[in-house]
């Protein structure tokens, strides 16, 4: 049996590993096949962090619109918090602008989702999530 490679058994040392050989230029020495997965997960993250920050921030805003009466200093603050991070991260990455409309229906349609538990209003009373592509 094959023993398992330092990315199958150390996450963590393996990236140390690959950190170190990049910096001292070792190119034939990187485990080349990993790392660019590794390198393309990177940007899937920041993708999904972003979709994620406006899922609860536009979730937080149609609770604040449809029900005033439960509005508090709690549901502010994280609209507040998940708004700047969403454009600290398109700061971060400018490239995500232009997948934004995409990721805006992804995180509306989850944010309505979160704001109908939450709220136990009728599905009806939340616009329904634009579809942009087949589900």
């Amino acid at each position: 049996m094959a023993t398992p490679s330092l990315y199958d058994s150390d996450f963590y040392a393996w990236t140390v590993e690959q950190a170190e050989l990049l910096g001292h230029r070792h190119w034939n020495k990187l485990d080349l096949p990993n790392l660019s997965e590794e390198i393309e997960s990177l940007g899937r993250q920041q993708r999904q962090e972003l979709r994620s920050r406006l899922s609860m921030l536009l979730g937080h805003l149609l609770k604040w619109q449809h029900q005033p009466q439960c509005r508090s200093r709690s549901w502010l603050a994280t609209a507040r918090i998940q708004r700047r991070e969403a454009l600290r991260l398109l700061k971060e990455s400018p490239s995500l602008k232009s997948a934004l409309e995409e990721i805006l229906a992804d995180a509306y349609a989850n944010g309505r989702d979160l704001a109908i538990a939450a709220t136990d209003l009728p599905d009806r009373t939340f616009p329904p999530p634009l579809r942009l592509y087949p589900q």
